[in-house]
């Protein structure tokens, strides 16, 4: 259930602050869009690199707004049966032999298989019966093909699905619906119209230091310092998979896990697995690795 207490912010700045009293930092461009997708009930696209915060921000959306999170992780080759229902095979399988056994099974009861006892809830259907006490998260929908694109369409635009067996179920509210993707392809411009729309980029060095600050506040400022400042080296180097804002904290939260209170050129390397995820740009790191931690 959605929290009663909570109300619309008034203002841009208002949502800021609430935000950060869920461990979210936004900058103002991001925080006008979530206002403008809680005012007018639409669906917000966050773009951006891997791990900027777009996922991030459903989670906290939920957790501010008292809403339930319901989270559909896109794939290549999802369909729409996996986003929306499916039927408990096994179970109906073994409510006929029980039927059987007992020599009740008739055209009624083999009907009756095909009703809500049996049916399984997947995300979308889910969220169609949340309706207004839900956060929709779709996650990565560049991941899935062009087919289940336009499927979202028209559940996007009316927040209805018919089930052939049960009928038509539609949302008593609309949930609030965030979309991500990494651009691994292009989205098309169907999907685009229903939907606001934001890029998410990576965070200044300012910006990530309060980032750090909030998230692992029992780092030490020279080390929140220095671990900011050598992503962001990394991420002006030529990486196949430069680092976002989740491995800087995976990295503040590594050292700090082998107890180290400074980074320099060894702790470095010790704990570069936490914040380098490729096998090539890890050697051409460790190899360089005065370039990302300078002496002195």
């Amino acid at each position: 259930m959605s929290d009663p207490g909570f109300q619309t912010p008034a203002s841009v700045a208002e949502l800021q602050h609430q935000l950060r009293t869920v461990d979210y930092l936004a900058d103002r461009g991001l925080a006008t869009a979530t206002l403008i997708a809680l005012r007018l009930g639409r669906p917000l696209l966050l773009e951006g690199e891997v791990g900027v915060g777009k996922t991030e921000l459903a989670k906290c959306l939920a957790k501010l707004t008292g809403r339930q999170l319901i989270r559909l992780q896109c794939y290549e080759g999802i369909d729409p049966h996996q986003a929306l229902y499916e039927w408990d095979y096994a179970r109906q399988m073994l409510h006929v032999r029980a039927l059987s056994e007992h020599e009740l099974a008739d055209a009624r009861t083999i009907g009756g298989l095909y009703s809500e006892e049996f049916l399984l809830e997947r995300p979308l259907l889910q969220a169609v019966r949340a309706g207004s006490n839900a956060v929709l998260l779709i996650d990565e929908i560049d991941r899935a093909d062009d087919e289940f694109e336009a499927f979202l369409l028209e559940l996007l635009s009316d927040f209805q699905v018919t089930i052939p067996e049960v009928g038509t179920v539609s949302a008593a509210g609309r949930p609030l619906v965030i979309l991500t993707s990494n651009r691994t392809r292009e989205l098309h411009d169907a999907l685009k119209r229903r939907c606001l729309y934001h890029w998410i980029g990576y965070p200044t060095v300012s910006e990530e230091t309060d980032i750090v600050r909030v998230r692992a506040p029992e780092a030490t400022e020279k080390l929140t310092s220095k671990v900011v400042d050598a992503v962001h080296r990394l991420r002006d180097m030529d990486l196949a998979k430069p680092p976002g804002v989740a491995e800087t904290l995976d990295w503040v939260h590594a050292l700090g896990a082998v107890g180290a209170d400074d980074l320099r050129g060894d702790t470095a390397t010790d704990t570069l697995g936490s914040v380098i995820k490729d096998r090539d740009d890890l050697e051409a790191v460790t190899s360089d690795i005065s370039r990302v931690v300078p002496h002195g």
